[in-house]
């Protein structure tokens, strides 16, 4: 492979400023010619990688998840291949792929890894990696500040989520899905298609990011505090299988509300309702560890 790449890191990612020149000591000791970017506002990733496409044979990007989801269209576009620098709180798409938070060792695997093609979810035009949903985590995002999660780490997720569940109040969807229209009376939907999302929760407990499908769930609680019982499954997937979870799956998906409800998108806030969903099959290219090419 060639070594000239692109690095982008988002200054704010949790160990954005930390992990900064220990990311590019390790990279430049691998090989890799580096054009190094640095943002403090994510937004402007997709700028960046249209500036220099044709300079560089890869881009790697040091941040999280929203990080990613913001340089996903361009990586589309560009196809560009992407190494992946966890610096973020959560880190999803990173623990979906194999990719450990080690610095050195996510640096060896762009250098020596295997080359996956993987799917994206698409919903109103926007692509994502991990998950989009409404409902109960807008609330959580919306109130997910730099500073929670750059003090709470990972733990910033649950806390909220304590935080702005007896807020929760239920709404009514359509769902389309497979040629078939169920109405549902919900606090959160999320179509997924990764496996992890929200500080290492799993959509489906056997989701994989190149099985080619969406899997759609929906948490029809009849109080809010029965949700606090199945976040131990969420962990692992688990919570489709109980009786107040709605589990569908399927490769283009439409969700209507009464009213447009905020969709996000890797956990930024993206989108509205009415929305059309679909997987886009192994339609980007990323550096992961050998051992879990499928």
């Amino acid at each position: 492979m060639s070594y000239r790449a692109l690095l982008l890191i988002n200054r704010h990612a949790r160990q954005g400023q930390k992990g900064l020149l220990e990311a590019i000591q390790y990279l430049k000791t691998l090989g890799f010619d580096l054009i190094e970017e640095f943002t403090e506002d994510h937004k402007h990733l997709a700028e960046v990688i249209f500036r220099y496409q044709y300079q560089v044979d890869l881009v790697i990007i040091g941040g999280g998840d929203g990080t990613l989801n913001a340089a996903v269209d361009a990586l589309v576009d560009t196809q560009l291949p992407l190494g992946i620098l966890p610096l973020g709180t959560a880190n999803d798409l990173a623990k979906t792929l194999g990719i450990p938070n080690s610095l050195s060792k996510a640096c060896k695997i762009i250098a020596y890894g295997n080359l996956r093609r993987i799917d994206l979810g698409w919903v109103n035009g926007k692509h994502f990696f991990n998950v989009a949903s409404m409902g109960l985590s807008v609330k959580i995002t919306q109130r997910l500040t730099k500073q929670v999660k750059r003090r709470w780490g990972i733990f910033a997720y649950a806390a909220t989520a304590l935080q702005v569940i007896w807020e929760a109040r239920p709404f009514t969807a359509e769902i389309v899905i497979n040629g078939e229209s169920v109405r549902v009376k919900t606090v959160q939907i999320a179509v997924g298609n990764g496996r992890y999302y929200g500080g290492g929760m799993a959509v489906a407990h056997d989701a994989t990011i190149d099985d080619q499908r969406l899997d759609l769930y929906s948490l029809e609680l009849k109080h809010w505090l029965h949700i606090i019982p199945i976040f131990p499954a969420m962990r692992e997937g688990r919570h489709i299988h109980w009786q107040s979870v709605r589990s569908l799956q399927g490769e283009e998906i439409e969700v209507h509300t009464h009213k447009p409800r905020p969709i996000n998108t890797d956990g930024e806030i993206t989108t509205y309702t009415p929305a059309h969903f679909r997987v886009i099959p192994k339609v980007i290219a990323v550096l992961v560890p050998p051992e879990i090419m499928s």
